[in-house]
């Protein structure tokens, strides 16, 4: 599931972008250079934020790597 960047306040948007690129073992100290690339990128549409209900985790990946999730019918 895509979730639309937009959508999250400034303060969530930082978090899960902080949590996404210190998860690669970023240090702290050098993140919000890493922070600010993301979110740009996040803004031009070259990436974008996804959600794994399963895994209840969230990924940045490229728009076009986003699988369309089968509708639930149930």
């Amino acid at each position: 599931m895509i979730i639309p960047h937009q959508q999250l306040s400034p303060e969530a948007l930082r978090s899960v972008v902080k949590e996404f690129v210190t998860r690669a073992g970023t240090e702290l100290t050098d993140a919000d250079e890493k922070i600010g690339h993301v979110i740009r990128q996040l803004e031009k549409g070259t990436v974008v934020i996804t959600y794994d209900a399963k895994a209840s985790t969230c990924s940045i990946v490229p728009p076009d790597s986003v699988e369309e999730e089968p509708l639930d019918e149930g």
